[in-house]
């Protein structure tokens, strides 16, 4: 696809972060947007974000959105919405235990 056509697709990473008495927690949101540019779909989404942490009673942390531009379009059944990459030195039990299944998270 054509990086300069008009209304591509990005997913957008957010953070937020959610009250505890004793400890937060934090959660991460990937949403599409169909955009004209990247600065486009990061606006959009951070207008978003500050109506569903309103909404969640949640805060949005403002300073981080990662955003990725969506080969697919429009998105399909196994497309790809989001990839990061980390450099780490940690073999892949360590390194999934420090970043992923620390026994705290509450997926669905």
């Amino acid at each position: 696809m054509d990086p300069e056509q008009d209304n591509r697709w990005y997913a957008v990473r957010s953070l937020f972060r959610i009250p505890g008495e004793a400890e937060s927690a934090y959660e991460e949101r990937i949403t599409l947007w169909q955009a004209a540019s990247l600065d486009d779909a990061l606006a959009r989404a951070e207008a978003e974000a500050v109506e569903y942490a309103a909404f969640m009673g949640s805060e949005h942390l403002a300073g981080f959105a990662q955003a990725y531009p969506l080969a697919d379009a429009p998105p399909r059944d196994g497309a790809e919405v989001f990839s990061l990459i980390r450099d780490s030195a940690l073999p892949p039990k360590p390194y999934l235990d420090r970043f992923f299944t620390t026994g705290r998270e509450r997926q669905q």
